[in-house]
């Protein structure tokens, strides 16, 4: 028997156990925004589970952040030119040189509840986001249901592979393509890099890749993503109207890469917006496709396909990527809806590394709520996953951009 839990090291043991897009964004802003050096991250417990038991244990796996850099063979492999030609040398020397510094973090109880906020240069503080979900997670997991073992992963994931085999056609999972994005909210380290492990293996249908770093590089794996929310809420404090920022986020990210890494997140102002405002033709045929992350993942493909029809943009030539709480049964109800429309991805998360007999996962997200001592917005197309820490700005912004449903407690 072996546990899912490794209790005599660190939690995050390489710089590099993230997200993909958190360096893509960062080799961004170190090139396009450079100067925003006040920014502020905050951890939201969705589920609003107490965790402030946990306060101790996360200050000290936090301060082994500190410890952690790029080594020499891992940054050969993120920086491999046959594979990764649009990430620049200099940005491969500052991340070389890179160190989390503690005096960023700042972990507390407020009200009640875990809170831990990031505060500081955005080039120094976007890295934090991902170590801190994962220790969260993973202590909070250890804490919950200490007796999971690797084996109940393993045979969780092959049940689900049965599933897909006798529910979907050949055909079907010949075109089924599935990438790990399960960093943030897994259930261990060792869950993850079993499920990515197995993935590559035996999974019926086509496993794309995986969102980890450091997990690409042990498998030698293709790394998928390209920008998160937090590149386009940026912008919001940015030299532009509130109303232009999306474009400007946009535009910032075709000058860094050219056409490259080009999905685009539709939901920071919601995607009817996104949609009828910002995504004119020159974005519909300089990017590569379009990731969801809220709302119906339905009515958000008939939206987008749509979109790409009235510009005369041929859809199938287009990239759809879906993001949001799935499964495989989900996602296998999306694939019939928009294959033959549109070329269709998944990038699936907790189902693939927390998903145990009896183990609930816990809900949360780290999230940019000010920049230069400003508030930003997020308006999801689903409102619980809206994020404001002012209601005025909350407010206004709603005007700005026509959103007449909004939940102005969340991220609070």
């Amino acid at each position: 028997m072996e546990s899912v839990y490794s209790y005599n090291r660190p939690l995050i043991q390489s710089l590099l156990d993230t997200d993909y897009y958190k360096l893509t964004m960062m080799q961004a802003v170190l090139h396009q925004l450079p100067n925003v050096d006040d920014v502020e991250y905050k951890l939201i417990v969705r589920s609003k589970e107490d965790l402030t038991y946990l306060i101790p244990e996360v200050r000290n796996e936090l301060e082994n952040l500190a410890n952690l850099q790029v080594r020499e063979d891992e940054s050969r492999f993120i920086f491999d030119a046959r594979f990764r030609e649009y990430l620049t040398t200099d940005f491969q020397r500052f991340l070389g040189l890179f160190r989390f510094n503690l005096r960023y973090v700042h972990v507390s109880n407020e009200q009640g509840q875990l809170a831990i906020r990031v505060r500081g240069p955005m080039l120094h503080c976007m890295l934090f986001e991902i170590p801190v979900l994962a220790t969260v997670s993973e202590l909070r997991n250890r804490h919950k249901y200490p007796d999971v073992q690797l084996s109940q992963v393993r045979d969780r994931l092959y049940q689900k592979f049965e599933w897909l085999e006798k529910n979907a056609s050949r055909e079907e999972l010949a075109d089924f393509r599935v990438s790990d994005f399960s960093t943030r909210r897994r259930l261990s380290h060792l869950a993850q890099r079993e499920v990515v492990d197995v993935m590559r293996r035996d999974f019926p249908g086509v496993f794309v890749g995986t969102s980890n770093p450091s997990l690409a590089y042990e498998f030698n794996l293709p790394l998928i993503g390209t920008m998160a929310h937090e590149w386009l809420m940026v912008h919001q404090q940015s030299d532009c109207r509130l109303s232009h920022s999306q474009k400007a986020a946009l535009e910032n990210w075709v000058k860094e890469y050219r056409g490259r890494l080009g999905i685009a997140l539709t939901d920071v102002f919601s995607t009817e917006y996104f949609l009828s405002k910002d995504f004119d033709l020159y974005h519909a045929k300089l990017y590569d496709g379009l990731r969801h992350d809220s709302g119906s993942p339905f009515t958000w493909a008939d939206m987008c396909i749509k979109r790409y029809e009235a510009l005369r943009v041929d859809p199938k030539g287009k990239e759809l990527m879906f993001s949001d709480s799935l499964n495989f049964e989900k996602a296998l109800a999306i694939h019939r809806h928009v294959n033959g429309r549109a070329r269709v991805g998944f990038g699936i998360g907790t189902n693939l590394a927390c998903d145990v007999e009896g183990v609930e996962p816990l809900s949360i997200v780290m999230k940019l709520v000010r920049v230069h001592g400003e508030p930003v917005v997020k308006f999801s197309d689903d409102p619980v996953k809206n994020v404001c820490e002012d209601p005025s700005f909350l407010q206004y912004a709603a005007s700005v951009f026509g959103i007449k449903k909004i939940n102005d407690k969340v991220g609070m």
